[in-house]
């Protein structure tokens, strides 16, 4: 299949001024396929020949101008139109387009729960050929008309409010100019809950097995969406550019959630079968406020071409969480930030596939390489670089450029330059530079704080230097904290520092037992404390006051595990301490998401992982002592969204989820699972019981039977892929098998069953067991790839992957596999991310040995 060029985009958008679309899909044509009817009008401005994208199952007619073409000219996923003249044309396109399994193009899915069928586009990033005929690119904008035809009882849903006419024919308003990956219909029999804003229509969808579950949670998703909206307005000078705001919460997504105008996609988990977090309802708060920002910026103002985009995304991405922020009751959200989201940006940033956040365009020469850059540095990384800029040039002046960049272009294309141009005019800061240095380089500085005690008796003064590994300019927030005989240190100083430093900042007094660098996480960069200052801050971390402070020290200890300064075990000891104090849902979820994955997954030695659980169980059954005693009302408040500081039912989840995965006997969880309860609380609902259920798996002390039976209780689609995950997670050889062939034999599974049935497969429990599969993967994963598409070679890449093969065997039978020349782009990437984290883990695991020898 032809991929589309940077050049060959730039000579089509030269060559055509694209009109109009009208889309008619026929959805009643049968399991496999639907009908598709493309009529499109353009012009050509001078002679010259084109092609427009289509990959069809079938294709059946081809007109342009009233004239037939050849169908069978149609070369892979190109339709050529030579010989154009200038002026006016009309292309038509009869064809019949598959069906996906994998979220890509028109996805379709068949709810085991009640047998209804949805389907739903996922036309990202250059997806919209699988759908209709088109020039798809994103600068070539255009009006699109749709109509559909559907089953009677179904609803259809589009970018525009939608009208049925009878008999399952619906047809959509017209939608302003948008660019084709940006089209979206989303049909099945909705379970639908509707209100009006602004004089606007807005909608919440659902499968309807899941409508229970949004009609719980509709007052709060509705009045967190009207609030965000309303905020976006009193930012925006723009007024919301589409005629209605429908979220969908669709089956099997492979993304959080698709900016599609007037019809956002979200994945279904958003829709909580189970009992949740109040941190995890914060998270689905962001991520539909990082929807609605892209509706000004992605929608209204479209990148040009996919090197761009982190204008997408980097700015959706600081926009969710600052707007949420404002908004929602949510205020501390930055603190989610630091603790459960930046580090994938820094992360992606120490491998060598890393890349500014804004590459060079030569860089992404066609999408498949585009694609790749849908990252933590496109997200994490660049919202963390727009809050660092909006530290530095100020919100007032920031908006300002932002509200110029969108009247100048709006429904329209957008480069970079536009962007630090309009920047630029609204403030006196050199902001090219700015950019130049933070947007155009790739990596991670770290800073490093030296603090000396510099006066006399008489008269203590000391001294603090900052030094920057690294070239980017920083204005930071320091505090420094005193000890105190009893209690938790008292704040001295606080203080705002731009880096590079001209002198040392010398200031009064001693010097104080704590130094904090980049308290309130205002820039990106690594940490380093000053060796007293790491004494004080082990000792004393659970008692500082704020959560975004305790949050930027908790991951000054994670990137010195590593980089090998701080012994996985040292770690585990620090949690083992604090997290049992810890109020904060955010920096428990994040402590204890590193501390189980990563230091007890990959970071320890195997000889060595047993007491890595204990310490983890010991921790957990703290956490769980400490929250004993909370009532009926405490439970319902904590799920309803009690605020932060009464969050103990939140943290009694966490700590019973870390609880199951970290288990080493299967007695407790057994009895748990007999009485349907953990004592205290919660009563275990499903996600808790296969939880549950997985882990016994892994330990082998549950059988086949016992899966079928629970699924049998729970026969929803979640219900299957814990059914799935289970099944492979069984010490089992003829287990193992055949979640082996399912996965890269059958070619039939979703792509969310393919991730369960990986994630069951590989654990550190049974790496002897599984020994011979790692061989396997590498010689099967890049066919699967290829046969596949990006979607599930992307899958193949990340769950798939055998990463508890932490050996020198494992890593050069990897890198063996990369130096491949055929490798599908994604699988590539995937790889290349994968084997660094596995080296990095071997070098964990070598300073730990040699620290231990020596």
């Amino acid at each position: 299949m032809s991929l589309l060029t940077r050049d060959e985009a730039q000579t089509r958008s030269q060559l055509l001024d694209v009109q109009r679309y009208a889309v008619d899909l026929d959805l009643t044509t049968g399991d496999t396929t639907f009908a598709s009817r493309t009529r499109v009008h353009f012009t050509a401005r001078a002679a010259g020949d084109t092609f427009i994208d289509l990959n069809p199952a079938r294709l059946h007619t081809v007109t342009l101008d009233g004239a037939p073409l050849d169908p069978a000219t149609l070369d892979g996923n190109r339709l050529p139109l030579t010989g154009l003249t200038p002026g006016p044309h009309e292309l038509t396109v009869e064809a019949d387009m598959a069906y996906s399994r994998t979220g890509e193009g028109m996805h379709r899915f068949t709810d085991p729960a009640d047998d209804e069928t949805y389907l739903y586009t996922q036309l990202f990033l250059d997806d919209a050929r699988r759908v209709f005929a088109a020039f798809d690119q994103p600068d070539l904008k255009a009006h699109f008309d749709l109509s559909v035809t559907a089953p009677p009882h179904w609803t259809v849903l589009a970018n525009g409010t939608t009208t049925h006419h009878g008999d399952g024919r619906w047809t959509a308003a017209t939608t302003p100019l948008i660019s084709p990956y940006l089209v979206a219909v989303a049909a099945g029999p909705w379970h639908t809950v509707r209100t009006d804003h602004r004089g606007l229509p807005f909608g919440l969808h659902c499968r309807r097995s899941l409508a229970p579950h949004l009609d719980a949670d509709a007052t709060e998703l509705l009045s967190t969406t009207t609030a965000l909206f309303d905020r976006y307005h009193e930012k925006f000078d723009e007024p919301y550019p589409f005629d209605s705001y429908d979220q969908a919460f669709v089956p099997e997504f492979n993304a959080g959630a698709m900016e599609n105008p007037g019809l956002v996609t979200f994945r279904d988990t958003y829709v909580f079968r189970s009992a949740v977090t109040d941190a995890e309802r914060c998270s689905r708060a962001v991520t539909i406020a990082h929807e609605m920002a892209h509706m000004w910026f992605g929608d209204l103002v479209t990148l040009t071409w996919w090197d761009d985009i982190w204008l997408n995304e980097s700015f959706a991405e600081y926009m969710g969480y600052q707007t949420v922020a404002e908004a929602t009751r949510w205020t501390h959200v930055w603190t989610d930030f630091a603790a459960g989201r930046k580090d994938w940006g820094y992360d992606a940033d120490q491998r060598p596939t890393t890349h500014p956040v804004a590459p060079d365009p030569d860089a992404v020469p066609d999408t498949a390489s585009a694609l790749l850059n849908f990252d933590g540095i496109s997200y994490a990384k660049g919202a963390a670089a727009l809050r660092q800029l909006t530290a530095w040039l100020g919100e007032k002046d920031f908006l300002a450029g932002i509200n110029r960049h969108f009247t100048r272009h709006r429904f329209a294309n957008a480069t970079l330059a536009d962007f630090l141009d309009n920047l630029a005019s609204a403030t006196d800061r050199d902001v090219h530079s700015w950019a130049a240095a933070w947007l155009r380089t790739s990596g991670v500085d770290t800073l490093t704080a030296h603090a000396t005690d510099t006066g006399t008796p008489t008269t203590p003064t000391w001294q603090l230097t900052v030094d920057r590994d690294g070239t980017r300019p920083h204005r930071i927030t320091v505090t420094t904290w005193d000890h105190t005989p009893d209690g938790p240190p008292a704040r001295r100083d606080h203080l705002d520092l731009d880096l590079p430093q001209g002198r040392p900042l010398t200031l009064p007094g001693h010097r104080p037992g704590l130094v904090v660098l980049n308290d309130q996480d205002l820039t990106y960069a690594k940490l380093r404390l000053d060796p007293t200052s790491w004494t004080t801050a082990t000792a004393t971390l659970a008692t500082l006051p704020d959560p975004l402070t305790r949050a930027v020290l908790w991951n000054t200890a994670r990137d010195l595990v590593r980089d090998g300064a701080l012994a996985p075990a040292a770690y585990l000891d620090a949690a083992r301490t604090h997290l049992p104090h810890e109020n904060d849902l955010a920096v428990t979820t994040g402590v204890l998401g590193f501390a189980s994955r990563h230091v007890a997954g990959v970071y320890t030695h195997p000889d060595d992982r047993p007491a890595a659980l204990a310490t983890l169980t010991a921790l957990c059954r703290d956490l769980l002592r400490r929250t004993e005693g909370l009532s009926t009302e405490d439970w319902t408040r904590g799920q309803g969204g009690a605020h932060r500081t009464d969050a103990h039912p939140g943290l009694r989840l966490v700590a019973v989820r870390h609880f199951i995965d970290s288990a080493t006997q299967p007695a407790t969880l057994t009895a748990w699972l007999d009485d349907g309860l953990v004592p205290g609380g919660p009563t275990l609902d499903p996600a808790l019981r296969w939880r549950i259920l997985g882990r016994l798996a892994v330990l082998g002390a549950v059988d086949e039977a016992a899966i079928d039976a629970e699924l049998t209780a729970d026969p929803s689609a979640t219900g299957q892929e814990g059914a799935a995950r289970c099944r492979a997670a069984l010490p089992d050889l003829d287990a193992k098998r055949r979640a082996w062939e399912a996965m890269f034999e059958d070619d039939t599974l979703s792509t969310y069953l393919f991730t369960a049935t990986a994630q069951g497969f590989w654990q550190p429990e049974q790496t002897a067991l599984v020994r011979p599969y790692v061989h396997r993967y590498y010689q099967e994963a890049p066919g699967l790839a290829r046969r596949r598409g990006a979607a599930l070679a992307t899958a193949a890449g990340a769950a798939a992957f055998p990463a508890y093969a932490v050996d020198d065997e494992a890593l050069a039978l990897g890198r063996a596999a990369l130096a491949q020349d055929d490798l599908v782009p994604a699988l590539r990437r995937r790889l290349a991310d994968q084997l660094d984290d596995l080296a990095r883990a071997l070098r964990v695991r070598d300073h730990q040995a040699g620290a231990t020898t020596g």
